[in-house]
């Protein structure tokens, strides 16, 4: 048992816990040192050290990876990823941590005017990309967007590179994450679509997730999440990696 921030003894906090995460930046990606850096690390690390956490490893892993793994503890936290009715059969959410619209990303030249999900399922020439597992794949198919104009990659990078190649029109995704990506890799020659929410009442939301068993450790992580979000440090990580105030949760 650990001691919360608040003296409270959390009962199911280990002394020590691995953390999944992804290459796409501003969220996480591996440092030139080995280690990982992101918003979202940031936050896991302040959170997990305020329960009582001693040692935090981290694992890098795809995202096709990151339920089953946590679900069958291969590691013992994830990093944030959209909640859905789905998802959470497999895994036990913490409470959201940040709230973000889709966009594409795409060639510069964007010479046949894609701007939508709708668009791309309009125009009968047009391929989209996605990461396999990602939510955009289901908001691709729900706009009408056929399985044989639609391909799936493992990671963001094989997704970028088969916009550059002609594979695909557009990449799917956060738009945060394509805003990420160019900041750590400049290229001309992409840009990002912004797509807005495109028939939703509002942005989804993203948060951590831990295996189902794993009450003690969640519910603790929780209770101090909820102290942490919305504080000047939190707003202050958000803000450094490119989130508006209206993507942060809590600010």
């Amino acid at each position: 048992m650990s001691v919360g921030s608040d003296g409270s003894g959390d009962v199911g906090v280990p002394a020590e816990v691995v953390f999944a995460y992804l290459d796409e930046p501003p969220f996480c990606w591996p440092g030139a040192d080995g280690r990982p850096h992101g918003c979202d690390v940031e936050v896991a690390e302040a959170v997990l050290k305020a329960i009582g956490v001693e040692r935090i490893s981290t694992r890098l892993v795809t995202f096709a990876e990151l339920m089953p793994g946590v679900a069958e503890g291969a590691w013992t936290i994830n990093t944030p990823l959209f909640v859905t009715p789905e998802r959470a059969l497999q895994v036990a959410f913490s409470r959201p941590v940040w709230s973000l619209a889709d966009g594409f990303m795409m060639r510069a030249d964007n010479s046949r005017q894609l701007d939508s999900y709708r668009a791309i399922a309009a125009n009968e020439m047009a391929v989209i990309g996605v990461v396999a597992g990602q939510v955009q794949h289901q908001s691709a198919l729900a706009a009408g967007v056929p399985t044989a104009r639609t391909r799936l990659f493992a990671t963001q990078k094989a997704a970028v590179e088969a916009v550059l190649s002609g594979v695909v029109d557009a990449y799917a995704s956060v738009a945060m994450a394509h805003r990420g990506y160019l900041r750590e890799h400049v290229d001309i020659r992409l840009e990002v679509i912004d797509l807005g929410v495109e028939g939703k009442a509002k942005p989804a939301v993203g948060a951590f997730s831990f295996a189902l068993s794993d009450v003690g450790l969640r519910e603790a992580f929780d209770r101090q999440l909820a102290a942490y979000l919305g504080s000047p440090e939190h707003v202050a990580i958000m803000e450094r990696h490119g989130f508006s105030h209206a993507e942060i949760v809590g600010a």
